[in-house]
């Protein structure tokens, strides 16, 4: 909900005086996330020791898996425009799944934020991480470099996302040039099977076929140059992310995360739909990523900590009233 309509709620429950308002409540709001924020300084955005005294370590527990996706708000100051927000989600079998945000223009050294997640799920130098992402330029940066014992995976979702796209430009031309809609079907079913199995060259080579019956000059499919762009992208989507795609196949018979949907839901949670880019509220990059820190640090149960550590003294919540003191801290 806005500013204004939490202070309205906030007077409703609360015994608090009018000098609380929407003004207050985003200052309050944005000085906690400043300060979360600086708890970050002088964090290391990488596994620190010697590699050779992990093996001394205990042995480590299963794979953490932490997927990453982004979501858009639209921009205050130029409301034609939308930013992006990072959001994502750590999943270990030892803990309970940490969620964190970030807007990647506000946080300049975003790899300290996803290493304090994992280290707060108890993940040690020598256990695998599992990194899931759309393979996004942005992303695959801020995963790559983070962690040696890591495995980086392609999300299949929006590999087949693509694919489905393709094969719908196909189906058309089918209408106009039946011989070459049908053959560039074929060839895009085949790059798909190939894709499952982690076959990326092969993959790369069928969709170079794919471009090349696509440019023919006798073709009369109207939407032609648009498919031929599209098969052209995806073509470099493959390239740029080859090292992130695994066998797709074996890991989904062994019951590993092959896809980002846990994510697509953290996404949904955290960046709410009044929040999102089709709807009316304006977000300053500054503001949405001050929500962000509060909102997550809220879902994962550590707002209140942080009030405790920061002041102490400061009254603990029991669990009944715990839904109504995460309220206060807020306010």
């Amino acid at each position: 909900m806005s500013y204004n309509l939490t202070a309205e709620r906030l007077k409703d429950v609360l015994p608090i005086g009018d000098s609380l308002n929407a003004s207050t409540i985003r200052n309050h709001l944005t000085k906690v996330a400043r300060r979360q924020d600086g708890e970050l300084e002088g964090k290391a955005g990488h596994i620190t020791g010697s590699p050779r005294l992990w093996s001394e370590l205990p042995k480590p527990g299963k794979p953490i898996t932490l997927g990453i996706d982004g979501g858009y708000l639209r921009q205050w100051d130029d409301k034609a425009k939308n930013f992006e927000v990072i959001v994502g989600c750590s999943i270990s079998k030892q803990e309970t799944p940490k969620k964190f945000g970030y807007v990647q223009s506000v946080d300049d050294n975003p790899r300290r934020r996803i290493m304090e997640v994992l280290k707060s799920q108890g993940m040690q130098e020598n256990q695998q991480v599992v990194f899931l992402s759309d393979g996004a330029d942005n992303l695959r940066t801020a995963q790559m470099a983070m962690y040696p014992e890591s495995e980086h995976v392609l999300d299949w979702f929006h590999v087949t996302m693509r694919l489905t796209v393709l094969k719908q430009f196909a189906k058309g031309m089918i209408h106009t040039d039946a011989k070459t809609g049908q053959l560039l079907l074929e060839l895009l079913s085949s790059t798909k099977w190939y894709l499952w199995h982690g076959n990326f060259v092969k993959a790369l080579e069928l969709v170079e076929d794919c471009c090349l019956e696509a440019s023919e000059p006798t073709i009369t499919y109207g939407n032609v140059k648009a498919f031929a762009k599209k098969l052209d992208e995806f073509h470099t989507y493959i390239n740029n992310n080859s090292p992130m795609i695994p066998n797709y196949g074996e890991k989904w018979r062994y019951s590993e995360t092959i896809t980002t949907a846990f994510v697509e839901s953290t996404v949904n949670e955290v960046v709410a739909k009044r929040m999102v880019k089709k709807q009316q509220m304006q977000w300053s990059p500054k503001g949405a990523h001050a929500m962000l820190q509060t909102r997550t640090a809220t879902l994962n149960g550590e707002l209140n900590q942080h009030f405790e550590r920061w002041y102490p003294g400061f009254p603990i919540a029991n669990d009944e009233s715990h839904d109504l003191h995460e309220v206060k801290l807020a306010a």
